[in-house]
């Protein structure tokens, strides 16, 4: 009896040991790889399941915030996709209140107001210059710490009011150039002069009894700027917030107490991430595009659509899944390709570039949200660990195309846990998010409390940058698949 208890435990120290050993090599692998080698001492083979496909919308409100990122621009001609128009709201204010110009108020002499805004780069076709508009803002003034939802900018009395400025050229090929001046050297900025009577306004106007007394009041005098560009542009602006380059720059001169000469001096009003006040709307029009037609049509698509927030996703369901036989899985994952639009290969293929990021997240049907892929995607910890689950944006050659943009998504552990423990099956979901969250549920076996995760830009999107129209389960060429490599037991 002894010597059999002995065998089984014995034989059950092996299978875990060849068990330990198949779920290092998934760990440690990366994803793309091909077969595991044969010294691994397993028989692997590998199969492909098909997938059914469907582009649905990403309604889940989109707030942009001081750290990230804000856009202003249009997109008029993406015939895939559609049109976006994007503009910005917000305020600059001196850093404490009451706030006063130094020396003599009386001496006060104008000189000029000038907002300054951080280039950061564009998405689109930078060929043409831009025409950018700034006015006040009209009837209600943006508030402060209010998060706007960018994609429901109706929801709010934040208008366009009168011009500030004359419109203002943006050249592309010279927004980079350095700025070098008596008061700054910098790099970067969009420099648009406001009109004189604005800057008469800013500097002689207002003082500590009105606009300057506090915050609110300087709310109540001053709505804030509101900034856009030309309707018939094909192109993005990204603008930064939070860097020395954004602010207000009022010039002027005075005596200074006790003085018999006049300076010329500059005080700049910045933004505040602490007390931020500003709005990023994003508006998306597809009725016209190629993507809309396949929005919600219930059909196992070919072609599916993939856009930043505020966007679309695709809904990606694997029927085979339910009856796959119980094996040892090394590597499962889902492999989504684009579809090159052939017609526009040089032109708005290289000019609206797809997300650097994908999501995988599974749909549940009882709490209605996107959670998290059980047992894979096991949070944003660490850039190793988002490595693993994948999702990052690589281009290969395949079918004739030199950069064909591929998302590869490791969903080895949930396969497993589907197939050995009859865990349950959910459709996956495909999403570019900004800001958003999702359900967690952590790995087996501490799976029965749930929490939120947060997916931010960190993961590479920045708003409205990117969109990919994918191959979908029945696409002849890029056709989406889920890869299974796997072990008989």
């Amino acid at each position: 009896m002894a010597s059999i208890n002995t065998l089984k435990k014995f034989s059950f120290f092996v299978l875990l040991t060849v068990l330990f050993l198949a779920c290092t090599r998934i760990s440690t692998s990366e994803l793309g790889l091909g077969l595991l080698p044969a010294m691994d001492a397993v028989n692997t083979k590998d199969t492909i399941l098909d997938v059914v496909t469907e582009t649905v919308d990403y309604p889940d409100s989109l707030r942009i915030y001081g750290s990230n990122e804000h856009i202003v621009g249009n997109i008029s001609n993406d015939p895939i996709f559609g049109t976006t128009h994007a503009n910005m709201f917000f305020q600059l204010k001196p850093d404490a209140f009451p706030f006063y110009f130094p020396g003599i108020k009386d001496s006060l002499v104008v000189d000029s107001a000038v907002l300054i805004l951080s280039y950061r780069g564009f998405y689109g076709d930078s060929s043409n210059p831009v025409t950018i508009n700034v006015n006040n803002i009209d009837e209600e003034s943006v508030a402060n710490q209010k998060y706007y939802a960018s994609n429901y900018p109706n929801a709010y009395n934040l208008k366009i009011g009168t011009p500030l400025a004359n419109p203002y050229t943006l050249d592309f090929t010279k927004a980079r150039d350095s700025i070098i001046s008596r008061f700054e050297q910098s790099t970067n900025q969009i420099r648009i002069k406001l009109l004189p009577s604005v800057a008469n306004m800013l500097i002689k106007g207002f003082d500590t009894t009105g606009a300057y007394r506090s915050d609110s009041a300087m709310r109540t005098y001053f709505n804030g700027f509101s900034v856009t560009t030309n309707m018939n542009s094909n192109v993005l602006i990204r603008i930064g917030m939070t860097d020395t380059n954004t602010k207000l720059g009022l010039y002027f001169k005075s005596y200074a107490i006790g003085g018999t000469k006049r300076d010329t001096s500059v005080l700049y009003f910045k933004y505040s991430l602490a007390n931020n006040a500003d709005a990023n709307f994003i508006t998306r029009n597809r009725t016209t595009s190629e993507a809309y037609k396949a929005l919600n049509n219930k059909l196992n698509d070919s072609l599916v659509y993939v856009q930043t927030s505020p966007g679309t996703m695709v809904k990606v369901v694997v029927p085979g899944l339910k009856v796959f036989k119980n094996k040892l899985i090394h590597r499962a994952e889902l492999i989504a390709e684009q579809v090159p639009d052939d017609a526009r290969l040089n032109t708005i293929e290289k000019q609206m570039l797809p997300p650097k990021y994908l999501f995988l997240g599974m749909y549940d049907t009882a709490t209605k949200r996107v959670r998290n892929v059980p047992n894979d995607y096991i949070g944003t910890s660490s850039a190793e660990v988002m490595r693993r689950f994948g999702g990052w944006l690589s281009y290969k050659s395949i079918k004739g195309y030199d950069q064909v943009a591929t998302y590869n998504f490791n969903v080895s552990r949930y396969v497993q846990g589907v197939i050995s423990r009859t865990d349950s099956i959910f459709d996956f979901r495909i999403l570019a998010p900004v800001n958003d969250s999702i359900m967690f549920v952590p790995p087996y076996p501490n799976n029965k409390a749930s929490g939120v995760d947060y997916l931010t830009n960190s993961l590479g999107n920045e708003p409205a940058m990117g969109r990919v129209r994918l191959g979908g389960g029945k696409h002849s060429k890029f056709r989406m698949r889920l890869h299974i490599y796997y072990s008989d037991l």
